[in-house]
């Protein structure tokens, strides 16, 4: 063997969920698995005692967006900014710290969290930086705050209307605010990242995935352009990171992929597409079945109508991806599911995916099953919970983030971050999902507590399930004989500490094909 590992409690994530010691590597892969006894049928020259740390299989985040991770980091950071004050005076920081700047980018800024809740507009951007375009994303991807500058460069005025999406005004005139694709007009004239600064973000956004225990990754929405670079990475040994690589639905990258069939190598995967049906909640792009309940008068967009889901639905079933449609708002939900069960009925394995899944009508949950996946992201419940009940009301709020009740008819759920939008780490998601608090331990019963999950399910979602997901679970997902030595040893045992201790959860190790890729220890 290369390497034994004992004197560990391994969580196997197994059909039984056994709980191993000890288990051996050759190969990049798991060989034997099970208990002290092992020690006297194999022999290595590497025998490792984990010290009865605790062990998990490789985490597996089922939707993210890992390109956009490592592009972000040299852009200015607006999460948990406080006010729009607070947001001026970092972009200002941020201009200060160069020279000159061609463009200024930024993500992360949310409303919702400042005392006042209204959309910021651009005034203090067009008067601080009259002359360079200014584009700051909202956290949640679906907003951006532009300067006239860039309105101008992207021919924007108050007459431009954009179908799925929305240039917010005032009086007549646009405020700076962009709501989904009329966003495209101004990422059209930015600057776009060369090939030397994707590679620099996919190694920068692997570092950060390797130290939270990552080793898959499963990115949604991705150009072809992107996935081939990706793909050469991994083949000359820069990239490491598993990447599950979700095709964007545009012309091009579909005309490419679907005729010549999945892309599947060792470490990478490419069988699936990612749609919008919507956009978000937070900034009321969500399709609604009815109005907002703190916008009587709108009821959000469909980025992508029903009879385009239809067609392309239609399309895809004839090849063998899958269809992983972003649904926010219970009528994107409800027709994006419906476009699905008429699609899928006659597919043997589609394992077809509901992204978000976040807002849907009580009879549309019943639909879901083992070939129509939600694929969600427990954090997006805890730090929504605070102003959701204001967008959708008492009775709406009752069927959202609601994932147990969609584990009961689905049989999986696979959990993801959607980082950036949310922090990176698996173990914030793990604590969402088992205690649905936020870091501070509001609220001490738990957001509708009733849709928690139990921590054996939140292991699944992020490892077997997430595999099955993927169509990758004969090969990952597991500690199990034969497939690929992707596992992860963590300073405390999350299926057994106190919930307030799983945040704090470190990685001792990840090892991805039985190779150590991130250690805080000898």
């Amino acid at each position: 063997m290369d390497f034994i590992v004992h004197n560990a409690k391994v969580y196997t994530a197994n059909r039984d969920m056994d709980v191993a010691s000890v288990f051996a590597v050759k190969d990049g892969k798991f060989i034997a698995v099970g208990d002290e006894s092992l020690l006297d049928e194999y022999q290595t020259s590497n025998l490792v005692d984990a010290q009865g740390l605790p062990v998990y299989p490789g985490f597996i985040d089922a939707h993210c967006h890992f390109l956009s991770l490592g592009l972000t980091q040299t852009q200015v950071q607006l999460e948990g900014t406080k006010s729009y004050e607070e947001v001026i005076e970092r972009v200002k920081a941020y201009a200060d710290a160069a020279e000159s700047r061609q463009v200024i980018l930024g993500r992360g800024w949310d409303q919702n969290d400042w005392e006042n809740k209204e959309f910021p507009t651009k005034d203090a951007l067009d008067s601080l930086f009259p002359d360079i375009p200014v584009a700051l994303r909202r956290i949640d991807g679906h907003a951006l705050l532009v300067n006239q500058k860039a309105l101008d460069l992207a021919g924007i005025d108050g007459d431009t209307q954009v179908p799925g999406g929305t240039v917010v005004t005032k009086n007549g005139q646009p405020t700076g605010v962009l709501i989904d694709t009329p966003m495209e007009l101004v990422e059209a004239i930015l600057p776009k990242p060369t090939l030397e600064e994707k590679k620099q973000a996919l190694v920068a956004a692997q570092e950060i995935g390797f130290k939270y225990g990552l080793t898959t990754v499963d990115d949604a929405g991705l150009n072809k352009e992107d996935i081939l670079l990706i793909d050469s990475l991994q083949q000359t040994g820069v990239l490491d990171m598993r990447v599950y690589a979700m095709i964007s639905n545009t012309p091009d990258n579909l005309d490419y992929f679907l005729p010549k069939g999945p892309l599947v190598t060792d470490r990478l995967s490419v069988r699936s597409v990612k749609v919008y049906a919507d956009g978000a909640l937070g900034s009321r792009g969500a399709a609604l079945i009815a109005p907002y309940s703190d916008a009587p008068k709108h009821r959000g967009k469909f980025i992508t109508d029903k009879d385009s889901l239809k067609q392309l639905a239609a399309r895809i079933a004839k090849t063998k991806f899958q269809m992983n449609t972003h649904a926010i708002g219970d009528a994107a939900n409800q027709a994006v599911i419906d476009v699905y069960r008429d699609n899928v009925r006659l597919l043997r394995d589609p394992r077809w995916r509901v992204e978000h899944a976040q807002v849907l009508d009580a009879p549309d949950i019943e639909k879901f099953s083992t070939k129509i996946i939600p694929s969600i992201q427990p954090l997006h419940a805890t730090s929504d919970m605070y102003w959701a009940g204001d967008r959708l009301g008492e009775d709406r709020l009752k069927n959202a983030y609601a994932y147990q009740e969609q584990l009961d008819y689905a049989g999986i759920v696979a959990l993801g971050t959607d980082f950036p939008v949310e922090k990176v780490n698996p173990m914030l998601t793990f604590y969402a999902a088992i205690s649905r608090r936020d870091l501070n331990g509001f609220p001490e019963e738990g957001f509708q507590r009733e849709n928690r999950l139990s921590r054996g399910s939140a292991l699944l979602g992020m490892t077997r399930w997430a595999a099955y997901a993927n169509f990758e679970e004969k090969q990952k997902g597991s500690i199990e004989i034969g497939k690929v030595a992707d596992f992860v040893m963590l300073d405390r045992d999350i299926m057994e500490v106190t919930h307030r201790l799983i945040p704090g959860a470190r990685v001792v190790a990840t090892f991805l094909n039985g190779k150590i890729v991130y250690s805080n220890r000898d």
